[in-house]
């Protein structure tokens, strides 16, 4: 099963790591391959790991400026939109 939020949230960020350069490159891709992970896994995400992710996002996108920030965002509202159907909390 694939979850397109997470698979498109992962692309986005892959997107605004090949923007960038240095430790922010690097947070970016490891953000990007663990939501590819995370869209096709068996069992989906939880509230929790959601809420890290998200944060880690908000502050990536805080640090960043012009386009590539907002990629950042783009990408954070998709975690957002996938969030809202998970069961829980």
């Amino acid at each position: 099963m694939t979850r397109p939020e997470l698979e498109r949230a992962s692309n986005l960020l892959k997107e605004a790591a090949e923007a960038t350069d240095g430790e922010t490159q690097q947070q970016l891709y490891e953000q990007s391959d663990q939501l590819a992970k995370l869209a096709t896994r068996d069992q989906g995400p939880d509230h929790g790991r959601l809420a890290r992710h998200m944060t880690v996002l908000h502050d990536l996108a805080e640090a960043l400026d012009g386009d590539v920030a907002e990629t950042v965002r783009e990408a954070r509202q998709e975690v957002l939109e996938y969030r809202k159907d998970v069961p829980g909390v």
